[in-house]
């Protein structure tokens, strides 16, 4: 670890964690600590890869600290792992955090490698993905879920051969987009020379739907992790160390985990002066007391920012791929049944009520902050509220977040730099 002193806090998929964890954290602050900077990693992290990216991070915040400042760092780790072995991934690393969906891992593997050719494969292929995530075949096609919760993404039930070839699609116009434009094709793009023609041509785009399926029990876990996990023993922290300053970050799906671990706070407790989002992989108006499309609702956090003492920053960045094309057509197939049509416009960068506060930062929260990355590092944040922060500069791709522009976007918003 490049940091001391470090702490690593573990959740298991319900949000549970062994005991003493807040114990271990309260005692920094005995130990002299007055800042606290917890970062939570993204989907497809293993352990050993979390750990990792913690100290990458986190290696260059000792230089960047004022003089009085006593730092301590936190890793979040949570079982987010789900492919690896890129850019032909190993799907059996799904039954590292599935292990009761084993045979089916096993039979979606099967038709992946081997991409049959025939209709009736992409329905068995479309079977196996609701018993993966749970969501079961309902009267007149429709889909429920196996449990509470936001809406069913309509891709796990409508025509799999229908939502394949839109995902084809939107992997093939991204590739050549990005190669025109000599930039990142984003993840999960593979050539399509690979595959053959036909049907065949559109295993490509399931490999992509079998992401997006395991992206929505990710979602789900991220949010129960943060609310239930995170959020409460931010209280009990706070209980037992009232003065210890608590910076969150959060990268992609990490981020949604600490924006509800605001919302799994005890009443009352404020320890939290500070969040840093980084390519949050969730809704840009998630923050929203009315959604600018349907007034009568607001977003899943609204006003939440008000539990932090200090800024909640959102770095977002134009070239994440992730986030620009494949975030934004889930989300609006989650949605809306009436989504799958022709090609044209696909990719939902039209339509903004599909975006991801990653993408292009918070919108609908009046008086939101909005800076380029120099000016943030220059000028620095804003000592509260909402900000924006284009961080395009310097990542260029998802996981493009270890670089020190984005540990001083960091510091500045948790107000401990030189």
């Amino acid at each position: 670890m490049s940091v001391e002193p470090y702490r690593e806090i573990t959740f298991d998929k319900e949000g549970d964690g062994p005991a003493g964890q807040s114990a271990a954290l309260a005692a920094l602050a005995r130990q002299g600590v007055t800042d606290l900077v917890m970062l939570a990693h993204g989907w497809n992290s293993s352990p050993s890869g979390a750990t990792r990216l913690c100290s990458d991070f986190f290696a260059p915040f000792p230089g960047l600290l004022a003089p009085g400042v006593e730092a301590g760092y936190a890793g979040v780790i949570w079982p987010s792992m789900m492919f690896s072995g890129e850019p032909v991934p190993d799907y059996r690393a799904l039954v590292t955090v599935l292990p009761e969906k084993e045979p089916i891992l096993d039979r979606l593997t099967e038709l992946l490698v081997t991409a049959p050719a025939e209709e009736s494969a992409f329905a068995e292929f479309g079977a196996l993905l609701r018993e993966l995530t749970d969501v079961f075949s309902g009267a007149a096609g429709e889909g429920v879920a196996a449990g509470p919760g936001e809406p069913l993404p309509a891709f796990l039930v409508a025509d799999p051969v229908e939502v394949c070839a839109l995902f084809t699609a939107a992997l093939e116009a991204d590739t050549t987009t990005a190669t025109a434009a000599g930039a990142d094709a984003g993840a999960g793009a593979v050539p399509a020379e690979g595959f053959g023609g036909g049907l065949k041509r559109y295993w490509k785009g399931a490999r992509e739907v079998l992401r997006q399926a395991t992206y929505y029990v990710m979602k789900k876990r991220a949010g129960q992790v943060g609310a239930s996990g995170l959020g409460p023993l931010l209280g009990e922290v706070a209980r037992a160390a009232p003065g210890l300053r608590v910076h969150l970050v959060g990268h992609s799906m990490g981020a949604r985990l600490v924006a509800y671990a605001l919302e799994g706070l005890p009443s009352g407790a404020r320890p939290v002066a500070s969040v840093t989002l980084l390519q949050g992989a969730f809704s840009h108006y998630a923050f929203a007391a009315r959604l600018p499309h349907e007034p009568g609702r607001s977003g899943s956090l609204r006003d939440m920012q008000s539990r932090v003492r200090g800024p909640l920053v959102a770095c977002h960045s134009r070239h994440d791929a992730a986030l620009r094309v494949m975030y934004p057509l889930a989300s609006r197939l989650a949605r809306d049944s009436e989504s799958f049509g022709p090609a044209a416009g696909l990719l939902g960068s039209d339509d903004p009520r599909w975006g991801a506060i990653g993408h292009d930062g918070v919108l609908a929260v009046p008086g939101t902050v909005v800076r380029t990355l120099a000016a943030a590092l220059r000028e620095g944040v804003p000592a509260s509220g909402c900000v924006s922060v284009d961080t395009a500069d310097v990542v260029r791709s998802h996981s493009d977040i270890c670089r020190p522009e984005l540990a001083r976007v960091v510091v500045s918003a948790a107000r401990v730099g030189r």
